[in-house]
């Protein structure tokens, strides 16, 4: 087939476009600006049009779009003009999935490192929502193997149609509730319908929601404060892992720091176990080396320490900063400073009150100017809001070699080239943190 793919720079998309490349379609796409993600896609030979324009479209049999692209995006209109089938992501996923063996992950955090960790641990094809460091990229493909390992998203409802054999759910925290309509029975229910239509299922029985399904849901449960033990924290090549104990299976190493680091590496092994011995998991699983922009170690001096993070949820920053202030202690760092690109004026607000809490323990905060994502611009008074804080209100930073410099209207406020430096954010600010703006 010939398939185009509107907005194929963001990350969902671009892993569906390789995908279908990699099994032999011709693939081409469009996006409002050119980044590194389409710069990749172009060197597979994926022809890339930026911006949006109806020339897009001529003779393609499919088109595809993200779920931000609106009815009249002029590559859609072109599209149906030439009776082109029109299909949003979480409806292509039902034409690209349904032949597969697939391993679903689901829930509002920690999924993107679930996947890449079962992505480790099992063969088969692989569609990440970032980067695994492990083989460089969000797609693996195996044409040998009907096995597909894949994060399901939840932001559009996609995650239903992703045909999943087996259901893998961290957590169901309510999030991107302004696709649900803010309706909590609409959004919980999705997530019901996700695991009742999986003939398998590995659940995380101390999330609020889901430990109400226990008497109702046959599947594999994992109880974290029970089944998780003897947690600690070791450098292995320098490197940051975690050291746990999983039900009566043994002692498991895994890349990353954290309790939530061992939860999403506990499920991705039960969800293993169902067809492989467990000490191939527990070889296997060192295999993992975590996920660009995941606890991403992109600076390490002797004074200095540079990590870029994607978390945007405030469950996931608190999570990530205990790790933060682990890593910190083992390395002799007695500074953190965290800087935010806030992501999405929805989810800024709707998690407010979250937000403030999950930078506790930072000796500085900065904060970025928010990444709307499409959305129109809200009012939030950072600055009263965070006032706790030893708060710097900034336009952007820039990097050179390990040090970091903060500016606001093109005027530099400090240079931060001392202890643990994180950046937090799903925006533009991985760019600016690796000194690729």
């Amino acid at each position: 087939m010939k398939i185009h793919f509107i907005g194929i720079g963001g990350i969902g998309i671009s892993g569906l476009a390789q995908y279908m490349h990699y099994q032999g379609h011709e693939v081409s796409g469009s996006d409002i600006k050119e980044t590194l993600i389409t710069q990749k896609l172009q060197k597979l030979g994926i022809k890339v049009t930026v911006p949006h324009q109806s020339e897009a479209i001529d003779d393609q049999d499919l088109v595809v779009h993200s779920a931000i692209i609106r009815p009249d995006n002029p590559e859609i209109i072109a599209a149906k003009e030439k009776g082109i089938e029109v299909l949003a992501r979480r409806e292509a996923l039902l034409k690209i999935l349904n032949d597969k063996k697939v391993y679903a992950v689901a829930g509002a955090h920690g999924k993107s490192t679930t996947t890449a960790i079962l992505a480790s641990i099992m063969d088969g094809s692989t569609i990440i929502g970032a980067e695994s460091k492990a083989f460089g990229s969000n797609v693996r493909y195996d044409a040998t193997n009907d096995t597909m390992i894949f994060e399901a998203d939840e932001s559009d409802g996609s995650f239903i149609n992703a045909n999943a054999h087996c259901a893998i759910v961290i957590n169901a925290e309510p999030e991107h509730m302004e696709y649900y309509d803010y309706n909590y029975d609409r959004f919980y229910d999705s997530y019901k319908r996700f695991i009742n239509e999986a003939p398998k299922k590995v659940l995380n029985a101390e999330d609020p929601f889901l430990a109400t399904l226990i008497d109702e849901v046959e599947a594999t449960w994992l109880y974290p404060s029970k089944d998780i033990k003897n947690i600690k924290y070791v450098l292995i090549d320098n490197e940051p892992h975690t050291r746990f104990v999983l039900k009566d299976l043994g002692s498991f190493d895994v890349w990353g720091f954290g309790k939530h680091i061992a939860l999403d590496a506990a499920l991705a092994i039960l969800a293993a176990s169902d067809s492989m011995d467990i000490e191939t998991i527990r070889k296997k699983l060192l295999g993992f080396k975590g996920i660009k922009k995941r606890f991403d170690i992109v600076g390490l001096e002797k004074e200095s320490v540079i990590i870029d993070d994607y978390g945007h949820h405030p469950t996931e920053i608190k999570a990530t900063f205990e790790s933060v202030k682990e890593y910190a202690e083992l390395k002799g760092f007695d500074k953190i400073t965290a800087i935010w690109q806030p992501h999405k004026y929805s989810r800024t607000i709707d998690n407010l009150d979250a937000f403030i809490e999950c930078f506790q323990g930072a000796q500085e905060l900065i904060i970025l100017p928010v990444w709307a994502a499409g959305e129109a611009p809200r009012e939030i008074d950072f600055a009263k809001k965070f006032k706790n804080y030893n708060l710097t209100m900034a336009d952007t930073i820039k990097r050179s070699k390990n040090k970091i410099r903060v500016l606001k209207d093109h005027e530099e406020l400090k240079t931060l080239d001392k202890g643990l430096i994180i950046g937090f954010g799903a925006g533009d600010i991985t760019y600016q943190i690796r000194g690729a703006n």
